[in-house]
């Protein structure tokens, strides 16, 4: 009996140590009918969070798009592909050529009535995500308003679970579906 016992306990104990030591469940955020929750498999509401998130901060521009873009880049590089990188290193370059960015702040945040549906949410492949945004993009120069655009950016959104110490997430963004941004019409008729 004894040996049946610590035959037992040594199964068990194999089985613990097996077992991962962290788990990342996305939980959606409407519970009202509940959910099927499945670790390590974020949600379309997670998925579309995380791309709005990131790329609202990759283009905030605080003071000086000169630095600040370059400083985003480089902070959010891990939520970022190596591809998606490289593109935003190269616009980074190109813009600052043309002189787009010394001295222009720049922010965007979602349209009104434009938030998360499950329609803007669509599986490409698994693990592979395209996350439709529609955001109002605004800029300035030296308090002076230089744009302000309603835009719709078709996100790609991968799977990109490499360092959970730089990216939590499990996520990255991964530049434009084959279409690209195209501008909407504000209500206002802003620029």
């Amino acid at each position: 009996m004894v040996g049946i016992q610590a035959f037992l306990i040594l199964v068990l104990a194999v089985g613990l140590m097996r077992v991962p030591s962290e788990l990342t469940i996305h939980i959606p955020p409407d519970l009202k009918s509940g959910a099927t929750i499945q670790p390590n498999d974020p949600s379309p509401a997670n998925v579309y969070a995380f791309a709005v998130y990131i790329f609202q901060q990759l283009y905030r521009w605080s003071t000086d798009g000169a630095t600040d873009f370059s400083n985003a880049i480089y902070a959010l590089s891990g939520y970022l592909t190596p591809a998606y990188r490289e593109a935003l290193v190269t616009e980074l370059q190109t813009k600052a050529k043309h002189g787009e960015l010394a001295g222009r702040e720049r922010g965007m945040q979602e349209l009104p009535g434009h938030g998360f549906s499950d329609s803007r949410v669509s599986i490409l492949q698994d693990g592979v995500w395209l996350v439709t945004v529609d955001m109002e993009l605004f800029e300035t120069v030296k308090g002076m308003s230089v744009k302000r655009k309603a835009i719709r950016y078709p996100l790609r959104v991968v799977r990109y679970d490499i360092d959970r110490e730089k990216n939590p997430w499990g996520l990255a963004l991964d530049g434009f579906e084959s279409t690209g941004p195209t501008t909407l019409q504000l209500a206002d008729g802003g620029d």
